[in-house]
């Protein structure tokens, strides 16, 4: 019997999709389930909502970048709060789709997690920053840009985010198990329960 299915939705421009793609993938493989990833993007899902982050009272955004370090310590992740928060994403957002071409999409998005979220690295905005990772996993980063600005591969993030709103998705991380959807890095405990 297949093992259960884990829709996750995410974006490289989010703190939490950081700790969430971290814990996530142990608990699939834990339950042998298969993780469909969606890349979102979450500007886009901002403004179809109104919502505008940065207008969060500062004391709650201070709280925020405090909690974040609590969750870094708490399962030893290398996390640390760029120096350029936020980027433009889309273009990153694209190129993992560019290469599930190769069958690197996942070992793509770390290389992105590691260079932003762990190493302050802002240049993953831009093909530029992105070409030293792109051919540190053997792609030729010249074919990497060029399959990103394909017009199959824009669209594809467009149905992305699109079918993310459509499936009730309002931030990100999200996942959806057996047609619940649970949101944020914070609901692993009850992932897990749907999954046994």
């Amino acid at each position: 019997m297949a093992g259960k299915q884990i829709e996750f939705y995410w974006e490289i421009g989010s703190t939490n999709s950081y700790f969430a793609w971290k814990l996530i993938r142990p608990i699939a493989k834990r339950h042998g389930a298969s993780l469909i990833l969606h890349p979102v993007n979450l500007g886009f899902v901002f403004r179809h909502h109104n919502y505008v982050l940065m207008d969060e009272p500062k004391a709650k955004i201070s709280n925020r970048y405090r909690d974040l370090q609590r969750w870094a310590e708490r399962y030893d992740l290398p996390f640390r709060m760029p120096a350029q928060f936020p980027i433009k994403t889309s273009r990153a957002l694209r190129a993992t789709l560019a290469m599930r071409r190769w069958n690197l999409e996942e070992a793509f998005i770390d290389a992105l997690m590691t260079a932003y979220w762990e190493q302050n690295d802002a240049t993953i905005a831009d093909y530029a920053g992105m070409r030293p990772l792109a051919a540190g996993l053997g792609i030729d980063p010249d074919k990497l840009e060029q399959a990103a600005e394909s017009e199959d591969i824009r669209q594809r993030l467009i149905d992305s985010t699109n079918d993310a709103l459509a499936n009730g998705v309002f931030g990100v991380p999200s996942f959806i198990v057996d047609g619940e959807m649970y949101w944020g890095k914070d609901r692993m405990e009850f992932i897990e329960d749907a999954l046994i």
